[in-house]
């Protein structure tokens, strides 16, 4: 029996169901009381505060637990420390007073540090990112390319920082068809033992990051570069900044790609504006599907990754 089975019901505040097409996934909601009380408690620090106070984002988290009798952080805690569940959407009923970009910002904040700390994003240069997808672009990574799909991977692979979690929320969307959100949780990829008993598989890869991530150094570390409590893989892979340094690393890395982006069990979501997925990002890959082709093509995400606290 998972953690999130055994949750306490008395939940206060917000309810929690599993996803219609994967049950690792939790979809929290929030209730329309509990985003006014959130929004009364955290309307005297703006979000300016927040970026230069590092303290008040704890006390931004307190504020919305609190909104929830002190039941949303130990609900969330369990979610993500659960291997068999580890991801949940958030999201919330009604409509925020303040304007909605500087609350879904607070909101996502205030999540973010009741499961752990965001580390610093060196490609917006705060502890979070914002960046828009649209029709045309002309970037150095996959991140904004609107008409391809970004394949599935882990976050954080070529930082010298552990990167436990990712948050990813949907600020603004305007003539969006497609780009849902990919997920694959490590233990459903029906190839892994294939690649995990590999002989490469806990080899060093190298890894760097292209100029607009504002990552100068590259690292060194394996694809499976370390086991969970209960002696499961935790995984580190994207395949667009390793740097396979001879024929049998790239190879591998490659087969290891397309058996990822055929697997069956890869799961679309749908993310709703306002909204938000959070992943234990050592177990589970993420991506995102293609969009359909739109002039007036845009989408606003923010994100945070960081590390666990607990």
């Amino acid at each position: 029996m998972s953690t999130v089975e055994q949750l306490s019901p008395a939940y206060s505040g917000f309810s929690v169901n599993p996803f219609a097409a994967t049950k690792r996934l939790q979809v929290v909601t929030l209730t329309e009381e509990t985003l006014k009380a959130f929004e009364e408690a955290s309307a005297e620090w703006p979000v300016q505060a927040l970026e230069y106070k590092p303290f008040l984002r704890f006390a931004i988290a307190d504020a919305l637990d609190r909104a929830c009798n002190m039941t949303l952080g130990k609900c969330l805690n369990d979610i993500m420390q659960d291997r068999a569940t580890g991801a949940f959407m958030l999201q919330y009923e009604g409509q925020p007073v303040e304007e909605v970009t500087d609350f879904n910002v607070k909101l996502s904040t205030a999540v973010s540090h009741l499961i752990g700390i965001p580390n610093f994003d060196a490609m917006y240069g705060k502890y979070y990112a914002r960046f828009t997808v649209r029709n045309t672009d002309s970037s150095d990574s996959y991140l904004r390319k609107a008409h391809r799909r970004m394949e599935l991977h882990n976050d954080g692979t070529y930082v010298d920082e552990r990167t436990d979690f990712v948050l990813m929320m949907k600020m603004v969307e305007k003539n969006m068809e497609g780009g849902d959100s990919l997920l694959l949780h490590v233990d459903d990829w029906q190839d892994l033992d294939r690649f995990y008993r590999h002989p490469l598989a806990k080899q060093d890869i190298q890894w760097g990051a292209p100029p607009s991530k504002n990552i100068e150094y590259k690292i060194q570390h394996p694809i499976f570069f370390e086991e969970d409590k209960n002696g499961k893989p935790h995984m580190l892979f994207i395949d667009q900044f390793a740097e396979p340094q001879n024929m049998a690393q790239g190879l591998y890395l490659h087969a290891m790609g397309e058996s990822l982006e055929s697997d069956e069990n890869c799961v679309n979501v749908r993310v709703p504006v306002g909204a938000m997925l959070v992943v234990q990002n050592h177990c589970w890959l993420h991506g995102r599907d293609k969009f359909v082709a739109h002039d007036g093509l845009e989408r606003e995400l923010l994100r945070q990754r960081g590390h666990f606290t607990k």
